[in-house]
């Protein structure tokens, strides 16, 4: 049995994404492709334009055969936290043997040096990109620096978005120790941060648009036949139906949580990626009421980027402190495997995780508490982050709800999805 895993996001599942699917059964003869996907908020520190169930099904139609969720804390931080949360998911299963990832160079070999560095990070490196934080640039800008000057060649890899995320999954992997063995393909279309849907507004979906651009198409609601084009399977014929998420649908909660919490006296930089100087940036502009989009852009500076402070947002909303995503680290990121859905055919795949996996795999909500504290999986920090992913959804069901009208199930009533 061959197994491969991908750690995604699929915010939407696209033509993009199935190419990647398709293509790398056709090159490794994979039997099965599992998906580490985050939940109802991504690495962006936004909330996912559909819910993760919709997501699942949408990448299952395409191909990928079992859906496990990336555990919240992780989902929503660092490219360094989210890959080796990923990583240690699917590591922990005992039965994948491939990572794969899209990167902009389409080559493992060029991406190796750089994540060997990263993973071992010498001293002479680490001065390195102390010296350029030390002079105002944002950790990706010192990083790109400091990498070029010790490897004393010019590169450009950290400076494209699959590139360095597909570094972090081979760093993580290199300190692991893992035997899963890492696998790229190229990326084919628009680049990650292309956002203008007008560039590939062709109806037979054969250029391949980016997330972002679909986003606003969906955001500026161009509901098109191109819009359909670019996204596969049945779920495109009901796009209108369905109800998406914008950072923007979180303006009233965050407003309301920023100032609750500052006449409680709370101290922000209890919560993860809030430093103290952000939280001082935050205080002074609290009464400026304005958008979530809107608080970023006063609070952005060259030293943070408009990502680090929306995840720092997103992380003051839903309350993941950096004490939580510590003890969350310390137990080595995932203590458990959560079924969001997969194809009937996978029962030989789920028989074998079920013997070679070191967390156990949870399918039904209502069972989680018991696997999670009475039997021999019982983990001290596990119903802790289980419970906080549940929180995370049905603040996200919650949104939905204002938008749509219509209750959406909640994490005990909605089953897992079953193609």
């Amino acid at each position: 049995m061959k197994t491969a895993g991908i750690i995604a996001e699929y915010n939407p599942f696209h033509n993009g994404h199935r190419y990647q699917l398709e293509e790398l059964r056709a090159r490794t003869g994979a039997d099965y492709i599992i998906i580490a996907m985050s939940g109802d908020f991504v690495q962006r520190g936004e909330p996912a334009i559909f819910d993760k169930y919709t997501r699942t099904r949408m990448a299952l139609n395409a191909g990928a055969d079992l859906v496990l969720e990336l555990p919240a804390a992780f989902a929503t931080s660092s490219a360094e936290d989210f890959a080796a949360c990923g990583v240690a998911l699917l590591d922990k299963l005992g039965v994948v043997d491939m990572l794969c990832f899209g990167s902009e160079c389409g080559d493992v070999a060029a991406l190796e040096p750089v994540a060997r560095l990263l993973a071992e990070e010498p001293e002479e490196y680490g001065k390195l990109l102390r010296e350029r934080m030390s002079q105002g640039d944002s950790f990706p800008k010192a990083r790109e620096w400091a990498v070029t000057e010790w490897m004393k060649m010019e590169t450009s890899l950290l400076s494209s978005p699959n590139n360095i995320l597909g570094i972090e999954y081979m760093k993580a992997l290199i300190r692991r120790g893992s035997s899963i063995k890492p696998y790229t393909i190229q990326r084919s279309g628009q680049g990650y941060n292309d956002s203008d849907f007008a560039a590939v507004s062709v109806t037979d979906g054969q250029v391949f648009a980016s997330a972002s651009a679909i986003r606003n198409a969906l955001r500026d609601k161009a509901v098109s036949d191109a819009v359909r084009a670019q996204i596969p399977g049945s779920i495109a014929d009901d796009l209108t139906s369905l109800t998406p998420v914008f950072p923007d649908d979180l303006s009233a909660l965050l407003n309301f949580r920023l100032l609750d919490l500052t006449s409680s006296g709370r101290n922000l930089t209890d919560f993860s990626d809030v430093s103290p100087e952000l939280a001082d940036r935050i205080q002074n502009r609290l009464l400026e009421t304005a958008s979530y989009t809107g608080r970023i852009e006063q609070l952005k500076t060259r030293q943070y980027t408009y990502t680090r402070i929306s995840r720092a947002l997103l992380h003051i909303l839903l309350g993941t402190t950096t004490n939580q995503i510590q003890d969350y680290r310390a137990d080595d990121y995932v203590s458990y495997a959560r079924i969001l859905g997969f194809r009937k055919s996978t029962a030989p795949l789920l028989s074998e995780i079920k013997k070679s996996s070191q967390i156990p795999l949870i399918s039904k909500v209502a069972d989680a508490e018991k696997i999670l504290t009475e039997s021999s999986w019982s983990d001290s920090m596990a119903l802790h982050s289980f419970r906080y992913d549940l929180h995370c959804s049905h603040v996200y069901q919650s949104v939905v709800y204002q938008k749509s009208g219509v209750l959406p199930r909640n994490e005990y009533t909605q089953p897992i999805v079953i193609v």
